[in-house]
């Protein structure tokens, strides 16, 4: 019975919707996305690929980043489908995710192993807010398939009391806590150190330092997440999922990886706009996307939202 329902799983995820990136020569472009379920998949060298030719081009890395805009249906309809091509060319897999973190581990695996149900693994693995809509298929496929999903990320309470007191505050960790974040920071000027500066527009050099060391909290949290399984399961390939910022141009999450074991082959998948794209030079194979509507057109109502956001700081909790 539990072979039907993951084949059953595997064909609904690889048909559920139409496949909008289909085989086409060189000179003819792959149209363009018209709902925002559709996506269309192109090489770094812009070869038009269908979902199944991606994951083909795939098949040899060790671990597959994946892209996506948190809450962006087309791109997380393309991480499952893209999951389950993969499985079908190799079994021998492991989801990694952003959307979990190191001392849900445990709660995650109850749920795979079927001692809880979806709604305890929601409260008690501090599930994001759109679990159910966006994270649910590749849980669901893992567990129809009996894979291990690691639960990679940093806990977001740590993170933030980096990101007010700076890298140090690691140091004030219980040795139990300090478990849940990795073993060393990647704070170097590199070029994801670089971008992420670039980005930032409050003119606070201290400030920006302390929020790149938040920053790079959770990609090296994930990189040594799946670096430290991959030595437990060295032929093991790993889709890893998380938001396009880690992603883009191997300058986040894989620059981490890399260092850590520079022999692991590390492939991007990053999805891309019209008008949000990558350097022609970046290695990533670009998933092109409807853009997001815009999130505010009143630049009052942004700063209000914005200083609601920052003003949790206010009542967050960090050890002295």
């Amino acid at each position: 019975m539990k072979n039907w329902l993951s084949l059953g799983l595997v064909s609904l995820l690889m048909g559920c919707a139409t496949q909008p990136a289909t085989t086409q020569s060189d000179s003819v472009p792959a149209p363009l996305p018209t709902t925002f379920y559709d996506y269309t998949i192109t090489s770094p060298q812009g070869q038009a690929l269908s979902i199944s030719e991606l994951a083909q081009a795939l098949q040899s890395a060790d671990i597959v980043l994946v892209g996506e805009w948190h809450g962006h249906p087309g791109t997380h309809l393309m991480q499952a489908q893209l999951f389950a091509q993969l499985y079908r060319l190799n079994p021998d897999m492991a989801l990694s995710m952003e959307q979990f973190t190191r001392e849900k581990q445990n709660v995650v695996n109850q749920y795979l192993d079927g001692e809880i149900g979806e709604k305890t693994l929601i409260k008690e693995g501090h599930a994001w807010p759109n679990y159910a809509s966006d994270y649910r298929p590749l849980v669901e496929f893992a567990k129809h398939n009996k894979l291990d999903v690691i639960a990679a990320n940093a806990p977001r309470p740590i993170v933030r009391c980096i990101g007010k007191n700076g890298a140090e505050y690691l140091d004030k960790l219980p040795a139990t806590e300090r478990n849940w974040v990795a073993e060393s920071l990647t704070l170097d000027n590199d070029a994801y150190r670089q971008k992420f500066i670039a980005s930032m527009h409050h003119g606070d050099e201290a400030k920006t330092q302390r929020q790149f060391a938040a920053q790079t909290t959770w990609d090296d949290t994930m990189a040594e997440s799946m670096v430290n399984y991959l030595a437990l399961h060295p032929n093991r390939q790993i889709i890893h999922v998380a938001g396009r910022f880690h992603v883009a141009g191997g300058l986040g999450t894989a620059s981490r990886i890399r260092t850590r074991n520079p022999e692991l082959n590390v492939m991007m998948v990053t999805p891309v706009t019209a008008s949000s794209t990558l350097a022609e030079s970046a290695p990533d194979y670009r998933v092109e996307v409807m853009a997001l509507p815009q999130s505010y057109i009143d630049n009052d109502k942004m700063m209000a939202a914005m200083s609601k956001i920052h003003g949790r700081n206010k009542t967050l909790k960090c050890y002295p």
